[in-house]
């Protein structure tokens, strides 16, 4: 008989290692890739081998193909029982400019009741989850289900490194239940179960109209203007309401999950006082996050303006990034975007588009057993009477290079982030008591799956 008391108390009585564990793991600023910064991912990879190792864990450490550094580590399971595959990653995005920090961005800070830091939440935070949560199956007696703990170094660019090992070792990610660990609840105090994440796509398009810059009193007005050729053909992508057009692709379907209210996004998303959201009365923002394509420009590029001379535009460029519901082929759907930009670009411009990254998306099956157990830990460790279950507006290209490598396991979305962790952004954070009651959730599971 699991006491879930106890577990509970475990965890409870555990803040003061969980503070000094994501206080010392934020401290390293851990981006991969930069070469400038490679002694920050490489402390942060000692760091996980040490802890993983306290832990009861046989660690291997193994630099992937993209340079980075993954830890695995793992403990076998008793005769006839099942394994569980814990996931997180220990890189981060760059803080940025520490100015726009309201505390120093590596170093943890406790703030009205919540902890800021790079990576607080996204996702060293879940890493330090894990950590609990095996304290407290320690403390509860030990679990009799073989363990693997998959902290990867590269996520945040890709992730590259792991997928390849993924295909090149696919046995060292064998396992009945895999718990990916990078997602999060709808609110602080809702335990929620992603059931699909995005599939995406990096577009790059590039206008050009004229042979170099022409002044703009000589010419202008006649002189065909890359800048505004490009801005025309990126209107083409929305209607007048505001919602994404791409022709040959249905971008009107309806999210039949649970609602995300406007109410509740517009706070989230930290919209302007009178700026009206996407689409009409009967779309919802669920609609556009989690059951239709939606396309963001990222990145605009003709003269600076710092730069800006009396000249018409000769060049202008946008990078695009498109984001497909879990069952839309990603690779399809970005060739049919690059097709509607080449359709749409204006008095004869000249246009390439070029696709990098493409990802299909994910979806899950929350009534299996492994996820409704989950599902239930969940609900008994935040005190509710069910688990959410939400879409995501994110990619974990992982969770497919996993179910290709293991279709048998079940793959679980969860997590310690929240809106209010701003991940990504500055001032990110998190809230302490998301860490102890996803880790009292995720130490009832490693309790109870295969009894």
């Amino acid at each position: 008989m699991i006491d879930t008391h106890a577990v509970r108390e475990a965890v409870m009585n555990d803040r003061a290692t969980i503070f000094q564990q994501l206080s010392e793991i934020v401290s390293y600023h851990s981006v991969h890739g930069d070469p400038s910064l490679s002694d920050q991912a490489a402390g942060a990879a000692r760091w996980v081998h040490q802890a993983l190792t306290e832990a009861g864990l046989e660690v291997e450490s193994i630099t992937t193909a993209d340079g980075s550094t993954a830890l695995i580590g793992t403990r076998a399971p008793a005769e006839g029982q099942p394994t569980v595959l814990l996931y997180c990653h220990h890189d981060v995005v760059p803080a940025g400019d520490p100015a726009a920090w309201t505390s120093e961005p590596c170093t943890l800070t406790e703030r009205a009741g919540r902890w800021y830091g790079r990576g607080a939440a996204d996702c060293k935070g879940n890493l330090v989850m894990h950590l609990a949560a095996l304290r407290a199956v320690a403390a509860s007696g030990g679990t009799q289900v073989g363990l693997t703990v998959v902290v990867e170094g590269s996520e945040e660019k890709g992730g590259e490194g792991l997928d390849t090992l993924i295909e090149e070792r696919p046995e060292l990610f064998a396992a009945d239940a895999i718990m990916i660990a990078d997602t999060g609840n709808a609110a602080v105090g809702t335990p929620t179960l992603t059931t699909s994440l995005r599939g995406g796509a990096q577009l790059t398009v590039t206008v050009r109209t004229l042979e170099a810059p022409v002044h703009s009193g000589l010419f202008g007005g006649a002189a065909p203007d890359a800048a505004f050729a490009l801005v025309r053909t990126l209107d083409s992508l929305r209607d007048v309401e505001g919602r994404t057009v791409i022709e040959g692709v249905d971008t009107s379907a309806r999210w039949e999950g649970e609602p995300y209210s406007p109410e509740d996004f517009r706070k989230d998303a930290g919209v302007l006082d009178g700026v009206r959201l996407a689409g009409s009365n009967n779309d919802a923002p669920a609609d556009f996050l989690w059951a239709r394509p939606a396309i963001s420009i990222t990145g605009l590029t003709s003269t600076p303006v710092s730069e800006a001379v009396n000249a018409v535009a000769p060049v202008a460029q946008a990078k695009l990034n498109l984001r497909v519901p879990a069952g839309m082929p990603a690779a399809k759907t970005a060739e049919a975007v690059a097709e509607h930009l080449r359709k749409h670009a204006p008095w004869g411009a000249q246009i390439e588009v070029e696709i990098d990254d493409v990802n299909d998306g994910f979806a899950t099956d929350v009534q299996a057993p492994a996820l409704s157990l989950l599902r239930e830990c969940l609900a008994e460790a935040y005190g509710t009477e069910h688990s959410a279950t939400l879409g995501s507006g994110g990619s974990i290209p992982l969770t497919t290079k996993l179910h290709q490598a293991h279709p048998g396991a079940e793959i679980a979305l969860f997590g310690v982030e929240e809106p209010q962790c701003l991940i990504h952004s500055a001032d990110e954070s998190v809230d302490p008591t998301e860490i102890e009651h996803v880790a009292i959730a995720e130490a009832l599971f490693l309790l109870r799956y295969g009894q």
